[in-house]
């Protein structure tokens, strides 16, 4: 009687702590790091789409309201965006295609691809997604993009097509692996609305320091460019 006893005694210790342990939180803090992990990524997708606004932390710059729009398809130019705006302490906005590029669209040596077709196309204009705000508030504008083929892709010339460059000073910068900036700039200028203030722009490589980045913009105030 004594050992039944003991039997249905450490049977029943036994039910209890697999009860406590459910409810010490193992399972929910598993449950929880998963849904963590998925948030993760649904806040990095949100704000890689919110980019297609301007960011609107006003910080003081001592370039006037200035701007720093920019296309970016691997990711080179962004970085290079990203460290103008932190150096002269103005926003960002980047330009999205509505349709995205793919790798096979930036697939160079393919006569057909799409980035190909573009370039040969003087009336090609890729469709952007959302737009800038308060543009008309900006008096600064740094403008940067690849370049593909010699020139600026196609969609800068969407943007600066739709958008009135009148009373702006444009600074524009483009990156490259081995290319310079060359008629680029001005040809977009020559489709600039109201024409705008464009001066002479420049070349940054991937691997551009923070410290390149701040000697250019030393430049530029020197010179009396901006």
């Amino acid at each position: 009687m004594r050992i039944i006893r003991k039997i249905l005694f450490l049977a029943l210790a036994v039910t209890m702590a697999s009860g406590l342990i459910s409810c010490s939180g193992k399972p929910a803090a598993q449950s929880s790091e998963s849904s963590l992990s998925d948030h993760t990524t649904q806040s990095e997708a949100t704000t890689g789409n919110e980019t297609t606004e301007a960011i609107e932390t006003k910080k003081e710059s001592p370039f006037g309201k200035a701007v720093v729009v920019y296309f970016s398809c691997t990711g080179n130019t962004k970085s290079v965006a990203l460290k103008i705006a932190s150096t002269a302490g103005c926003p960002v906005y980047e330009i999205v295609a509505a349709k995205p590029y793919s790798e096979e669209d930036l697939n160079y040596k393919n006569k057909k691809s799409r980035a190909t077709k573009e370039q040969n196309d003087d009336k090609a204009r890729p469709e952007i997604e959302g737009d800038i705000t308060d543009w008309s508030s900006y008096d600064t504008v740094f403008i940067g993009y690849p370049i593909w083929f010699s020139k600026a892709p196609k969609i800068l010339c969407t943007f600066v097509e739709d958008h009135d460059f009148s009373g702006k000073k444009v600074i524009p910068f483009c990156t490259s692996g081995s290319s310079g900036i060359g008629n680029s700039a001005k040809e977009l200028s020559g489709l600039a609305k109201n024409g705008g203030n464009w001066i002479s722009g420049t070349r940054f490589s991937s691997n551009v320091t923070n410290k390149d980045v701040s000697e250019w913009l030393d430049t530029l105030k020197e010179n009396g460019s901006i």
